[in-house]
């Protein structure tokens, strides 16, 4: 039986983080909006309010029966979760004179269990419009910093467990968050911090092979680490009856279709069948120049392909996907829907289409997890530390309309820079890099003779889960020599520029 936390959303910027420092204790938890009703099953050891956009004192704050929780399990609240405490029990919030953000040194006045290994005065992040004034009866004062008399609090009560939090333990700034996120879960709920790799692919192994039984599991490879980790899982569960298309659509980098299919067959042993499609592609892409026009005949036509090619195996009841943990969270929206940016890379509509029941071993883990359970599970690393691709592939990294002709002059460019980067150490310090073909020609001089040819600009950017990127500070020794390379090597290209943008205003991909 897996040990679990729940985190209670209250529409928190940093949930997510709450959830990260969680797993990195090697203790499992899940996210859900503070209103959706939950089992007290067997594993659930304890329950973490998180922080809010809102104030305590709105007339619609979100609001959670905390009494009934803790008289069942320990409850820890952050910031939001610690003013809802203070509030329901008898305290007083109220609205900060000024707002209090930042970093604040929180003294540690009482001896708890909450503060173990910690040192008595200690960094801790900030950002709240109100504050607690008056901690409830029955309750006892934790610790404090110059600005906040009610920093931590706690229910004065051995039966029922209920620590507070003003501060934001899980960000980065606050030194020692970490520690007492580990001890609320270890000397607090009891938690065996075993939720490990090995774990996890035991555990997922034996539902699977409970989930499918003695059926067949359809699923359609990318080379990507997210697909390759869940087929990896799927094959281990139930073998050769998964069965992997791996579908060339004609805008994957040079020499990706080949490799990646060697590796799935040779290394990992996957039952993978490689389509070659190119041709239908470049055919349907003729004459499009718009990108949410090429986004959807490619991912119509790959569900096309998907399907054809699915027909040819009887009795398929199932598809698997590599969904993971991101894509799932239901985010508490504070403004109401988002504004779609544009079309997800990744291409949806095959579980409507095909009406098969989902089979998604990932989609509890984060980016970072899968990458973990993928090296437990011996896949290379040129596959586990791939740099995110777009589903759509070269298409929307060539501008304007897709020819056979300016494919080949990408995939040369792309292939010199990635390489490049991975010759000089470089690679595994970008979240993501690849080289965009732009609609541009300009002139350039080779020899005597003047040029007259394409511009290429390369793109790189660090981030950690790719909702915010900076552009990556590669070193100008580095870029003069890609440039070199690219317009010494590739004809038809004679000009290299590298794009600064950061995401927000740009985003990652140019389309």
């Amino acid at each position: 039986m897996t040990e679990k936390i729940l985190i209670l959303d209250f529409g928190s910027q940093y949930t997510q983080l709450i959830a990260r420092a969680v797993r990195e204790a090697n203790v499992y938890c899940e996210i859900i909006p503070y209103h959706k009703p939950f089992e007290y099953e067997p594993g659930l050891k304890g329950i973490i309010l998180s922080g809010s956009p809102f104030s305590v004192n709105d007339e619609n704050a979100p609001d959670v029966d905390i009494q009934s929780m803790i008289s069942r399990l320990p409850v820890l609240g952050v910031c939001y979760g610690a003013q809802l405490t203070a509030k329901k029990f008898g305290g007083r919030v109220e609205k900060s004179s000024k707002r209090e953000y930042g970093r604040a040194i929180l003294q540690i006045l009482k001896d708890d269990r909450i503060f173990e290994g910690m040192s008595k005065q200690s960094q801790v992040w900030m950002s709240h419009a109100d504050s607690v004034k008056e901690i409830p009866a029955g309750f006892e004062l934790l610790a404090d910093t110059q600005s906040i008399p009610i920093a931590a609090f706690r229910k004065n009560d051995d039966k029922e467990i209920l620590y507070a939090v003003q501060f934001h333990p899980e960000v980065y700034h606050s030194i020692e968050g970490k520690k007492l996120i580990r001890n609320f879960l270890v000397e607090v709920c009891g938690c065996s911090q075993d939720w490990t790799p090995a774990h996890f692919i035991s555990d997922t192994v034996a539902a699977l092979q409970k989930q499918i039984g003695d059926r067949k599991v359809i699923m359609a490879l990318s080379g990507g680490v997210d697909s390759t980790v869940a087929a990896t899982l799927i094959s281990k569960a139930i073998g050769d009856r998964l069965y992997g298309i791996f579908v060339d659509n004609g805008v994957l980098r040079k020499g990706e279709f080949e490799q990646v299919l060697k590796t799935y067959k040779d290394n990992l042993h996957l039952n993978v069948k490689g389509v070659d499609a190119k041709d239908r592609f470049y055919s349907e892409l003729a004459g499009k120049t718009d990108p949410e026009a090429k986004r959807k005949v490619i991912g119509k036509l790959f569900i096309d392909v998907f399907q054809e090619e699915a027909k040819k195996v009887e009795g398929i009841e199932l598809l698997g996907q590599g969904t993971i943990y991101p894509d799932v969270i239901e985010s508490v929206s504070v403004h109401g829907p988002s504004v779609t940016i544009k079309s997800h890379h990744n291409v949806g509509g095959l579980p409507e289409q095909m009406h098969l029941e989902l089979v998604e071993p990932l989609r509890y883990l984060f980016k970072d997890e899968v990458r973990k359970v993928g090296r437990e599970l011996g896949i290379p690393d040129e596959l586990i530390d791939r740099h995110p691709f777009p589903g759509p592939g070269l298409a929307i990294r060539i501008l304007g309309e897709i020819t056979e002709e300016k494919v080949k002059l990408l995939q040369e460019a792309d292939h010199r820079y990635i390489s490049g980067l991975k010759e000089h150490n470089l690679y595994k310090s970008v979240w993501q890099a690849g080289a965009i073909l732009l609609p541009v020609k300009s002139v350039g001089v080779m020899g005597d003779e003047r040029t007259y040819e394409y511009t290429v600009a390369l793109r790189a950017v660090t981030s950690v889960d790719g909702m915010t990127a900076d552009w990556a500070h590669l070193p100008y020794d580095f870029l003069a020599h890609i440039s070199s390379d690219i317009i010494n090597n590739v004809r038809g290209i004679n000009r290299v520029v590298y794009d600064i943008s950061s995401k927000p205003p740009a985003t990652i991909e140019w389309e």
